[in-house]
This record gives C-alpha cells, sequence and structure tokens, in this order.
C-alpha cells in the first residue's frame, strides 16, 4: 500500500506581531518567530495581511519573503490593494479569505459561490503572477465546486464550527475532503486547531497542509516556540501512522 504524504504543517504568526503592536515597537518581531518555527519543523508560514493592519504590516511581508526559504502563505483579502500587494511581492501561496474590519478573527468561509464573477479574475492574476492560490472556504460542496470553477488549484477547509465542537462537523470535514479529490483540488485545513482536535482532520487523508496559528503562539508563550512545533509535529504525526 502506498505511505501517506506527509502532512504539512504552517504556522500563522500573525499574533507575534499582535503583542509586538501592544507596544507599538518592534519586538517580538515576528520574522524571528517564523525562523524559530521553521527551524524546530513547521513547513511554512502563514501571515494575514489585513485591510487596517491590525497586525501584520507590508515590511513584515516583505522582510519574511527575504528572510525565510520555506514557503510563504500570504492571507489577504480579494481587493485591489491587496491583489496589488501580492503580485509585486510574489509570495509562494495566497489565501483569499473573507475580510470584515470589526471581525476579531475570520469569521466562515469565503461565498466563492456567489462571487465567481469578481473572484474569477483575482484567482487569474495571482496565478499569473506565479502564485499558488487557496481559496479559504467552509466544508460545502457547492463552495468547493465554485472554487474548482474559478480556477482555484487549492482550498483550506475551515475548521472552526468543528473546533468548536458542532455535531457532524467532522463529517462534513470528510466528505468536503473527499469531494476535493474528485475535483482535483488540493486540500488544506485550518482554525481553531489544537492538539486535542487536531488528530482527526490530520487522518483525513486527502488533506495536504494544515495551518494552525493562535493556539500555537498562545503555546509557544508559556513552553517555547520548539517545545510546542515539536508537539503538534508530533500529534500530526500520529494521526497517519
Amino acid at each position: 500500500m502506498m505511505a501517506m504524504q506527509k502532512l504539512r504543517l504552517g504556522v500563522n504568526i500573525d499574533h507575534v506581531a499582535t503583542l509586538r503592536n501592544a507596544r507599538g515597537g518592534d519586538h517580538p518581531d515576528p520574522v524571528v518567530a517564523a525562523l524559530a518555527a521553521l527551524a524546530a519543523g513547521a513547513d511554512g508560514i502563514t501571515m494575514h495581511l489585513r485591510e487596517d493592519r491590525r497586525h501584520i504590516r507590508d515590511d513584515d511581508v516583505s522582510r519574511m519573503l527575504a528572510a525565510i526559504k520555506a514557503p510563504l502563505n500570504l492571507e489577504m483579502a480579494a481587493t485591489d490593494e491587496m491583489v496589488t500587494i501580492a503580485t509585486a511581492m510574489r509570495p509562494h501561496a495566497v489565501c483569499l479569505v473573507p475580510e470584515r474590519r470589526e471581525e476579531v478573527t475570520t469569521e466562515g468561509g469565503l461565498d466563492v459561490a456567489g462571487q465567481h464573477n469578481s473572484l474569477a479574475p483575482v484567482v487569474a492574476a495571482l496565478a499569473k503572477a506565479g502564485c499558488r492560490v487557496s481559496l479559504f472556504i467552509d466544508p460545502d460542496p457547492a463552495q468547493l465546486r465554485a472554487a474548482a470553477a474559478v480556477g482555484a488549484p487549492v482550498v483550506e477547509l475551515h475548521t472552526g464550527s468543528y473546533a468548536h465542537g458542532r455535531p457532524g462537523e467532522l463529517e462534513r470535514l470528510r466528505s468536503a475532503a473527499a469531494l476535493t479529490a474528485e475535483l482535483g483540488l488540493e486540500c488544506h485545513a485550518g482554525h481553531g486547531l489544537t492538539y486535542a482536535n487536531t488528530p482527526p482532520v490530520a487522518a483525513l487523508p486527502q488533506i495536504r497542509e494544515l495551518n494552525i496559528g493562535h493556539y500555537l503562539i498562545g503555546e509557544a508563550i508559556l513552553d517555547g516556540m520548539t517545545a510546542v512545533i515539536t508537539r503538534m509535529r508530533a500529534v500530526m504525526d500520529a494521526a497517519q501512522t
């Protein structure tokens, strides 16, 4: 039997910047945190450049691109401003997410089915710039089919409802992950994942990457980045055996 591909871990370092910005200085530096996460076993770095720049700033993105050799996944809204930034900086990957200024964190997935005409040219422009485009969506068949229709090669399944314990969500994720394979999409997942709830998601054979941020940064404050990434890597690997 063919062995499963190693599940990649992308670490979102946004909240290192949140802590830095609380004092308005340069410490702690999200680039230093990213290098520590990669040294401990992370496979890539995720950062969300928001319209209001509440945590990650433009210079954080450019410094990160210069500092790391691993893939950088830039989360952003599908706005003209962000497309201009991404096509100029050309990160390895861009994940398009819904964004409302008043939200604390990303709430729910992108409505790809309802925004086909506006999203298709954004996906095309980012792909032309050499970025791997993913769409952050709920585990809904209509949204998955719409993602394939707009030309995005990757989807990231929103695991927030699962993480909050809503009944039936693991089965929704399982069905959605299976459909991604039928549609020829690469499947990622993330939002609200912890040591405790990651294994069932990590065990889904179609999922190639998990993106985890807030929980890992919170744990790293207590236990240190090396210990935290090493432990999450072990949790993910054990789920695939």
